[in-house]
């Protein structure tokens, strides 16, 4: 890679050509949802939008938006039920090399220090091309959150500090990796001010949308059968904090609230530990366009224990369908809750409780209830993918030498 030629080129009219490495985009997770509505944005829109990706074998076509595949190797290992990562895949270098010197990009947008986004940096900084970096995941929470079973073997009182020692240690290593871009997004403004502080780097938001027509109260199909469907869509991992919905379950249960059935949409890790506390559970698997839509739709309160959420796609999705929520106070999922008005905020100790008033007010208090799901709903409408996507675009334009394009997308 080293001696590459530099790109010269002055930037034109028009909007910049984003070369998009994202971590992963044909899985089930947050990154690829907003990766496939983003290359869905590029190609409605006729933009220049090359993204360069891990799957099957394909190289770029002729049109404004075109996708260069690449395949993970034999040396790659799972990190969840879906996503794999390749050690090797640097050996993809010169075939990425070849088709960014083609579209000649004048930024490249990577989300994450997986194999994809060492690649972007490594070619940005080849091509001297600007790099902007998008933050999706708080993989140093999720570490913290999945070494505590390990934390387990050492005496009680050492093990907060150890946690905590292994999330700075995660953040401080990620923050070196964002600090290798000009510019950085991130979808809540708490980690907006977190990444500034860490990389000393300008941060804007870059919250994630809803398709509110595929998400929708009219796809709801079943009737009054006297019982509340209470719903979690999501990776079954412990980092979700999914430990705490037999527990809700089984407060409901000691409080005298017996109505209620759970739906549980997803796989990973702790599907069979949740099978196990929660046999009456209905576990639907993985779910995708209308089917999702429908499980959604056919739900009377959505519960999203997570902590570690940077957004929260799936309670956006919910409140879209008209199903008012119930998430914690960390994270992103908490950003998109009106307290008491489109679902409630509330800590792990108080999670069954509120979710028992929720299952009264709508058996006592019919018309209310209501109230909260077209509140929801309302508050879903707000986001379309369109506006999160022409805002980036506008923050592009930060870019010294991007002004121009900026203003005329």
């Amino acid at each position: 890679m080293a001696g590459g030629s530099a790109y010269t080129r002055k930037v034109q009219s028009g909007v910049p050509r984003v070369a998009y490495f994202p971590d992963s985009f044909h899985e089930v997770n947050g990154v690829a949802h907003t990766s496939r509505h983003f290359e869905a944005y590029a190609r409605r829109s006729g933009l220049p939008f090359l993204c360069v990706r891990a799957g099957d074998e394909q190289q770029p076509g002729d049109g404004a938006t075109a996708a260069l595949e690449l395949r993970r190797g034999f040396l790659s290992f799972a990190l969840e039920e879906d996503l794999r990562y390749d050690p090797a895949f640097l050996r993809h270098l010169p075939r990425m090399l070849r088709a960014l010197r083609a579209f000649e990009p004048d930024l490249i947008h990577v989300t994450g220090p997986s194999e994809l986004g060492v690649a972007g940096a490594l070619l940005a900084h080849h091509l001297h091309v600007p790099l902007v970096a998008s933050w999706h995941t708080n993989v140093h929470e999720y570490l913290a959150t999945r070494s505590r079973k390990l934390m387990r073997l050492l005496p009680e009182s050492r093990r907060a500090a150890a946690t905590l020692a292994i999330e700075q240690a995660t953040l401080g290593t990620t923050a070196r990796f964002y600090k290798l871009a000009r510019l950085l997004f991130a979808p809540n403004p708490q980690l907006c001010r977190l990444l500034e502080r860490a990389t000393s780097r300008p941060c804007r938001l870059m919250p994630r949308g809803v398709d509110a027509e595929l998400f929708s109260p009219a796809r709801r199909s079943r009737g009054g059968d006297g019982a509340a469907i209470l719903g979690f869509v999501g990776r079954l991992s412990v980092e979700k904090n999914v430990q705490l919905l037999p527990r809700m379950q089984s407060e409901l249960r000691s409080m005298g609230i017996v109505n209620t059935r759970l739906l549980i949409v997803g796989h990973g890790s702790e599907e069979g530990w949740l099978r196990q506390q929660l046999p009456d559970a209905t576990f639907a698997g993985v779910l995708r366009g209308a089917a999702l839509a429908e499980a959604y739709a056919n739900m009377d309160c959505f519960v999203f224990p997570s902590h570690t959420d940077t957004f929260g796609n799936v309670v956006l999705e919910a409140m879209a369908s008209g199903v008012p929520v119930v998430v914690t106070p960390d994270g992103g999922p908490a950003q998109l809750v009106e307290e008491g008005v489109t679902g409630h905020i509330v800590a792990d100790e108080g999670f069954a409780a509120v979710i028992g008033r929720m299952v009264r007010r709508m058996e006592q208090d019919a018309a209310g209830f209501d109230a909260m799901r077209q509140a929801a709903r309302a508050r879903a409408l707000q986001a379309s993918w369109d506006a999160v996507f022409s805002g980036l675009y506008a923050a592009y334009a930060e870019l010294p030498g991007l002004e121009d394009r900026g203003r005329s997308s």
